[in-house]
Parts: structure tokens; C-alpha cells; sequence
């Protein structure tokens, strides 16, 4: 499997390093949701798909327009929680790694 600039593979492990990316940001993401004190319309939609998206890092390399699909939700559904929007970055941050092409 060819490997972009700057990716490395976990010593150890054959694991793509951006699924152990987008997996941790996610656990973190779902620890902060189910800490939040305050419950909100869409709050079952984010957790959902939080748990959608630790099912496809569970699988390996997920596919790109399901976990953009994924992320486009939950950042529709908790993206006016400001408590919750330095984890959501950081799942973006772990879905954009996998860029425009690859999965299928």
C-alpha cells in the first residue's frame, strides 16, 4: 500500500495512521458529547453517526464520501454547541486526512 508524504505507519502495526487518527478523535468526541450536560434536538443524529464513524475506523479504510457524509452530520447537528466544537474540529481534522481520493 503506497503511503502519502508525511503518513507513517504505527511501529508494530500495519494500521493506517489516519484511521488511528480519526478513531481517537472520535472516541474524544464521543466522551465529550456524553459528558454534556445539556440536551439539544439533534443530539441522538450526532450520536449516531459518532458511532457510525467509530464502526468504519473499526473496519479499516473507511470510505471517503461516507465518512464525509457522516462528518457533514454531525457537524450539522452539534456544530452551534461551542463546548463541543474543539473536538468536532478535531474530527474533521481526521476525516480530511484521507483527502479526495481512495476508499470504495
Amino acid at each position: 500500500m503506497l503511503q502519502s508524504m508525511g503518513q507513517r505507519r504505527v511501529t508494530g502495526s500495519d494500521e493506517d495512521p489516519r484511521v488511528a487518527e480519526l478513531r481517537t478523535a472520535v472516541s474524544r468526541l464521543r466522551r465529550e458529547l456524553a459528558a454534556h450536560p445539556v440536551e439539544f434536538a439533534d443530539r441522538g443524529i450526532a450520536e449516531d453517526e459518532l458511532a457510525a464513524l467509530a464502526a468504519m475506523a473499526d473496519g479499516g479504510t473507511p470510505e471517503i464520501p461516507r465518512l464525509r457524509r457522516s462528518l457533514l452530520l454531525v457537524a450539522g447537528a452539534i456544530g452551534s454547541v461551542s463546548a463541543l466544537a474543539p473536538g468536532l474540529a478535531g474530527v474533521r481534522g481526521a476525516v480530511e486526512t484521507f483527502g479526495e481520493t481512495g476508499g470504495r
